[in-house]
């Protein structure tokens, strides 16, 4: 149990306590236990290290970290091995002892453990010359590897709270303001307003108490930046939430995240008893006159809540419904007092801004965005996970560069970024930099950094009616533009993907995205037609062919494709025949095997199934079904084929 912190001086203190006892430790183990590795058995793998350190007698100088998100969750579970920085990967509990014995103990390296670059063939040994890796700019994610969230000690000892101090006895109120404005620190939310603007307009709005809020009410699919952070290192949110709180003259603040989110709201809570233990939030924080505390509210998990008016009007109590912004949130938010609300992300990037100053922080990024952000990369790519690189890098670097390309030979076809709401970006556009201006500029947006990856195989009408579905499901219903036009736009959207489309449907969405743009009461209104507008406007012709040719161009929409088994290629193996649910395939030993197009329900089971050195199952749109005569026997089996393994 570490002692209450009455001063800046014992911070100081302890931070150099923390250090001298780490120095004694000569190898410590950072095994993620982010959200990818969790699901892959880390929290076994970290196990099984603590208890084969402890069975080989390395306790006093071996250290078993279960860290955070490492970001490649692709590969994982990863362990990184300092000081050296060894990085294995895809690990399994039963590797651990030999890990253990040779590189724990004597420094040697297993190389069957290490990272295979397929470009070169060759096994990489330190994470930061793995390619995911070695094109990012890590400022927050990297910190992760120090860490255990569950200790505050670790964070203290990386320098935690070495800004707050800065800030309460060397800066003041003024001087955080001044240094964040500096900075030019865009809110990672999605709307990119400046902070240091939103700060300065609460503190300077009538009304007391004032509040200030972190927003970890992430919606998006398949984005997990917020919950990354949160669960790895919960210390460096709160940290910035504090200084934010000493700018603004805040004596209270909330995180507003889903329940969703277990982990994450376990760690969070833990820091936040921790620093209270401390003395780091409560009464007179390091001994000044500065007081403040954090309360948890954990969101129901309806993604208009992530809406600012509506997440307060949650902490309220009440439905997570959003109001009009007659007045500012920032001027009136909880309980009609200036409150100021920045997502999670943004306020991990204050302590950094604080300790290394506004002109380290704004020589990173472009003109209007300055520093790093944060992206899930996930979907057609071969490298999944979070990926942080500076504000303007292009789109190409992150998908080809970090994300290693397309799966499966794949043909590059659309990123989405900005989540549900944001817009689809095509090949054309792939060296744009990715910074908020111009992601605005060609139809989509930077949201909370959500980015998915679309190759050749994916149907842009069916991404738009996907998202447009997520969206109706998810809108609150308080208005009539968002609610009654996505209804609207999704029944069209179906119509196009289930060959029903007509003539002038391209022409309605366009206009009933433009009206909902304009008279929607909240921003998932306002953006909600982004999917359906920028698919519109880069892949037109695949709504043409939906709706004038009845044919689904990518062979994705179920009611525009049929399956069809080609004579000349079926080893009449059977496996197609056992696959379909609906017994609409007929055939026999050394018989072509027929698809009844009547009790076919285009579930593509037989498609799936068929082994890829015949592919004798076709998939076909738009396109006439051959007919075959029952009975008809497969062709001769060529001298040296083999025979197809059932």
């Amino acid at each position: 149990m570490m002692k209450k912190l009455a001063t800046r001086e014992d911070l100081e203190k302890l931070r150099k306590e923390l250090q001298d006892r780490s120095k004694k430790i000569k190898r410590w183990v950072a095994v993620c236990s982010g959200p990818g590795c969790h699901v892959h058995g880390s929290g076994e793998v970290a196990k099984a290290f603590m208890e084969e350190v402890a069975a080989q007698g390395l306790e006093d100088s071996v250290r078993v970290r279960a860290t955070g998100c490492h970001g490649f969750c692709e590969v994982g579970p990863v362990a990184v091995i300092f000081p050296e920085r060894y990085c294995y990967v895809k690990l399994r509990v039963e590797d651990v002892p030999e890990i253990v014995g040779k590189t724990l103990k004597k420094g040697q390296v297993v190389e069957d453990f290490l990272f295979m670059d397929e470009t070169t063939g060759k096994r990489i040994l330190y994470d930061e010359e793995i390619p995911y890796y070695k094109f990012q700019q890590r400022l927050l994610l990297g910190q992760h590897l120090q860490i255990d969230p569950r200790d505050v000690g670790d964070y203290i000892a990386a320098g935690g709270y070495s800004a707050l101090a800065k800030a309460l006895f060397d800066l003041g109120p003024e001087g955080v303001l001044e240094e964040v404005k500096a900075a030019n620190l865009r809110g990672r939310g999605g709307g990119g307003f400046p902070a240091g603007i939103k700060w300065e307009t609460t503190r300077n709005a009538p009304g007391e108490p004032k509040y200030v809020i972190v927003n970890a009410d992430e919606g998006d699919p398949g984005a997990y930046m917020d919950r990354g952070i949160l669960e790895g290192n919960p210390h460096s949110v709160l940290e910035g939430l504090i200084i934010g709180a000493i700018a603004i003259g805040s004596t209270q603040g909330f995180v507003y995240v889903r329940q969703e989110y277990p982990i994450a709201v376990k760690n969070m809570q833990r820091a936040i008893d921790q620093a209270r233990e401390l003395g780091l939030l409560g009464e007179n924080i390091l001994g000044s006159d500065f007081s403040f505390d954090v309360k948890i509210h954990m969101g129901a998990g309806a993604f208009v809540s992530g809406e600012s008016s509506a997440l307060m009007t949650a902490i309220e109590g009440r439905v997570g419904e959003p109001r009009p912004k007659y007045i500012r949130t920032a001027v009136k938010g909880v309980w009609d007092k200036p409150s100021n609300l920045n997502n999670v992300e943004t306020w991990a990037n204050v302590p950094l801004i604080i300790n290394n100053g506004a002109d380290w922080y704004s020589g990173i990024g472009t003109d209007n965005s300055k520093g790093t952000k944060i992206f899930s990369l996930v979907g057609k790519v071969k490298n999944t996970g979070l990926v942080e690189v500076p504000m303007g890098v292009s789109l190409r670097k992150i998908i080809f560069d970090i994300g290693g390309g397309i799966r499966g030979g794949k043909k590059f076809k659309a990123v989405q970024t900005g989540g549900p709401s944001g817009g689809v970006i095509p090949d054309s556009l792939l060296d744009i930099p990715v910074d908020y201006d111009e992601l605005n500029r060609v139809g989509s947006m930077m949201g909370s950094g959500g980015m998915i990856v679309m190759d050749e195989d994916t149907c842009m009408v069916d991404v738009a009616r996907y998202y447009i579905n997520f969206l109706s499901d998810e809108s609150c219903g308080k208005c009539v533009p968002c609610r009654e036009g996505l209804r609207q736009a999704l029944r069209i959207l179906e119509n196009i993907c289930a060959g029903k489309g007509k003539e002038g449907d391209i022409e309605l969405l366009e206009e009933l995205g433009s009206f909902m743009k304009d008279a929607s009461l909240c921003a998932l209104g306002q953006t909600a037609a982004n999917p359906v507008l920028s698919t519109i406007k880069y892949f037109r012709g695949e709504y043409e062919a939906h709706i004038l040719e009845k044919k689904c161009p990518a062979k994705v929409c179920k009611e525009l494709i049929s399956f069809f088994i080609d004579p000349d290629k079926c080893k009449a193996c059977g496996l197609c025949f056992k696959a379909c649910p609906v017994d609409a395939i007929t055939g026999g030993k050394g018989l072509v095997h027929i698809i009844d197009q009547a009790k076919c329900i285009r579930c593509g089971s037989c498609f799936s199934v068929c082994p890829e050195k015949f592919s004798a199952v076709v998939k076909l749109s738009g396109e006439p079904v051959p007919e075959v005569t029952p009975g008809t026997k497969m062709k001769k089996k060529a001298k040296g084929e083999k025979k197809c393994k059932k």
